[in-house]
Parts: C-alpha cells; sequence; structure tokens
C-alpha cells in the first residue's frame, strides 16, 4: 500500500508555512491530534492522514530557497521542526528523514541537471522516501549491494530486496541504492507505483512502529537512464558527511522528551489520591512527584539545547555547500558534534522515559495509557548506529585525532 499522490493533484498551500506562523501550528495540532486518535483506536493504523498533510502544506520543501518556490528555511529551523512534529507524533517526521537528506544532496555544488530536475517535485510536495540497507552478511556502512542495476537498452533494470526502507510506504518516489555489474554503486529514483515494487508494511520493531521501515522488493524495474543519480559526484573535491539524518534522529529524540515532560505534568495534575505515606496529600503539591517532572523538563531542554547546537554547525556546512562547494573541516565539524549530541543524550533520555512512570503509579503501566510509547519510540532511536561505536570514534578522535570514519554514519 502507498500514498502516491497523482502529478495533477492541486496542492492547497502556496507555499510551505513560515517557522511560528499559525498555518504551520495548525498543522502541527492536526498532526497530534491524529496521533492520539489512532492510538484510542487501537494504533493499527499508520499515520498516512499526517503525511498528506506534509504534501498539502509542502513541508517537504522548507529548505528550498524561498526564490525557488520553498520555505527559505536554515537547517536549525528545519530542527526545530523536527522537534515539533516528534513531540506531536515522532513517526512522522521519522518518515521524511531520507527527503530532508535528498533534498540537501538536490541543492548542494556540484548542480546537475539531472539533480535540479527533481527540484520542481520537491516544491510541489512530492515526498522521497529511501531503499539502501540490506539484511546480508556485509558489514553495515558498506558501498556494496546484494541489489544490482543491469544495463538495458537506454535505461537499467532493477532487482533487489530492502530492508530498513523508512518512509517509501507513504512516498511518492523511493531512491534505491544498487551495484552494477561491475561493483560501482548507484542510485536510482523512482516512483513508488511503478511495476515490479512491492510494499511489504512487516517492521515489527519496538518502536517507531509506523515508519513503514520494513521490506521493499524490487523485481525486473524498469529505471530510465535520467532517473539515476551517482553515489557520489567525480566534480566534488571532498565527499560530503551525513552529519543532517544522524543529528535529525536526536531531534526526534528531544522531541518524544517533551512530549514525556508534558504528560508526567498532566499525569501529577489529575491524579487524585496519593500514598498515605506521601508528602503531600495532592500529587500536585508532592514535592518528590515536582522534582520528578522538573527532572524530566531538564532532560528535554538539555537535549534540544544539544541539538539546537549542533544544528549550527551544519547550517555552516550546507551554506557553504551550497554556494562554494563541500569543505571537509566544516563537514567534520557537523558530523562531531552531531555524534557527541548522541553519545550525550541517550542515557539521559531512556533514563527520563522511565521515570515518567514514578509520577503516575502503577495506573501509568495499563496498556491503554500508551505510557511505554516513548521508551520502545526513544529505544528503537538510539539503536540506530550504536552508541559504544560512535564514542569509541570520537574517544579516537580526541587522544590520537583519528581522521573519522568514511561513511555514512558520520
Amino acid at each position: 500500500m502507498t500514498a502516491l499522490v497523482p502529478e495533477s493533484r492541486p496542492i492547497e498551500s502556496a507555499g510551505p508555512p513560515q517557522p511560528g506562523s499559525a498555518e504551520l501550528a495548525a498543522v502541527i495540532e492536526e498532526i497530534r491530534a491524529d496521533a492520539v486518535a489512532r492510538r484510542a483506536a487501537g494504533g493499527a493504523d499508520g499515520p498516512h492522514g499526517a503525511v498528506e498533510l506534509l504534501r498539502r502544506h509542502r513541508l517537504g520543501a522548507v529548505r528550498v530557497p524561498r526564490e525557488l518556490g520553498g520555505g527559505g528555511y536554515t537547517l536549525q529551523q528545519l530542527f526545530d521542526l523536527v522537534l515539533d512534529l516528534a513531540e506531536a507524533d515522532p513517526d512522522v517526521p521519522h518518515i521524511v528523514r531520507v527527503h530532508y537528506s535528498f533534498v540537501e544532496e538536490v541543492l548542494r555544488l556540484p548542480r546537475t541537471d539531472r539533480k535540479s530536475a527533481w527540484l520542481p517535485k520537491i516544491v510541489a510536495g512530492r515526498l522521497f522516501g529511501g531503499a539502501s540497507s540490506e539484511l546480508s552478511s556485509r558489514p553495515v556502512g558498506t558501498y556494496t549491494f546484494a541489489s544490482t542495476l543491469a544495463p538495458e537498452g537506454d535505461g537499467y533494470r532493477l532487482d533487489g530486496v530492502k530492508f530498513y526502507s523508512t518512509g517509501s510506504l507513504y512516498s511518492d518516489y523511493i531512491r534505491v541504492s544498487a551495484n552494477l555489474p561491475e561493483g560501482s554503486p548507484l542510485s536510482a529514483v523512482v516512483p513508488v507505483d511503478r511495476n515490479g515494487i512491492e510494499h511489504r508494511d512487516d517492521w515489527d520493531g519496538i518502536g517507531q512502529r509506523h515508519t513503514g521501515s520494513g521490506t521493499t522488493v524490487f523485481e525486473n524495474v524498469r529505471v530510465a537512464a535520467h532517473e539515476t543519480l551517482p553515489f557520489w559526484s567525480s566534480d566534488e573535491a571532498v565527499r560530503p558527511r551525513q552529519a543532517l539524518p544522524q543529528l535529525y534522529l536526536h531531534a526526534i529524540a528531544a522531541g518524544i522528551l517533551r512530549a514525556v515532560t508534558t504528560e508526567a505534568a498532566e499525569l501529577v495534575r489529575e491524579r487524585k489520591r496519593s500514598f498515605v505515606f506521601a508528602t503531600a496529600e495532592e500529587p500536585r503539591r508532592d514535592p518528590q512527584l515536582l522534582e520528578v517532572v522538573g527532572t524530566l523538563s531538564a532532560a528535554a531542554y538539555a537535549a534540544e539545547a544539544l541539538v539546537r547546537t549542533a544544528a549550527a554547525a551544519q547550517d555552516v556546512a550546507a551554506d557553504v555547500a551550497r554556494t562554494v562547494g563541500v569543505d571537509a573541516r566544516l563537514e567534520q565539524d557537523a558530523a562531531v558534534q552531531a555524534a557527541k549530541v548522541k553519545i550525550a543524550i541517550e542515557d539521559v533520555a531512556l533514563r527520563a522515559a522511565g521515570r515518567l512512570f514514578e509520577v503516575g503509579g502503577a495506573s501509568a503501566t495499563r496498556e491503554s495509557a500508551h505510557l511505554d510509547r516513548h521508551w520502545r519510540n526513544l529505544r528503537t532511536l538510539f539503536s540506530h548506529n550504536p552508541t559504544v561505536y560512535k564514542a569509541r570514534v570520537i574517544g579516537d578522535l580526541v587522544v590520537n585525532d583519528t581522521p573519522l570514519p568514511d561513511t555514512g554514519f558520520f
């Protein structure tokens, strides 16, 4: 099942809503209300309505310059948007994580006709998912794939099976990584409903359950030459790093911590009874419960502050990449800061999601309360690119000045 929007379908919004606007606030509130309603109904349905809101309001084009029809957001403003979306429904920003990375690729130098051809579709509200990872014995992070792009006539035939194809179930186009017969990698960008593509909604993770992060099968899929993109351009003196999708996951985590704080405060305000040995008769006046909520609020604040600080470094690197070309020093600085955010907030966030239950009593553990979703979502997010490896790499850099690994995870 997909949510493909026909090319002829009109987009309601004249352009992406600006940060702080009433339009943007209304969209986020509608996404939050949709998440609440779906949880109340049992949580079996994915956020198709919420993703449709992203399309209609062109939120996938917020990083495109305003003169080109986009929103003109800085990366800091994009990460603020991710925080807001994650607080409302963390599945929704995760679904478009690959999309925003694709937009950055389209806009940075060197510009090519093949990349620029996708810009009108981005501005029109179309969304791009990704299918790169495979369940295989190869080390994670290599650029060697079992999926193949075999030349045929003036194009290619794509075959392969991908997992962790996050967002593809909800997208209009899918970017697929594969190998040519001689072994070099190449990407294809094709409509999600093209003949030979099968989307299996089989993601069974403990968290982020509706991101569509399951299997996508490609069987004899026709790919035109203009629908391919190089894995990296031969014109690039320096390869760009992938700090944005790394920090992006932790912006989602920071948004979840906001929701944890809000729900903890609501639990304390609404509790009608306490324990006979509590320090206050009213839970909302209990200093021990207030201490827990204060600690949760501080954890959310710290996570947001770290994400915003690291986002500022990404803004600098991205601006240079768009105007001059990729700068290795700026790219490394952004990558290091993103990795440090991950290392710094993981334990704090997981502990906060667990402490939420301290203010609610046993009734907070009821399945109908859905409060376990925060820990499950955080644990799933943090399992991307494990922290122990990130911490070791940063330690090796600090002690031995060892360069960062040259993979997409930094």
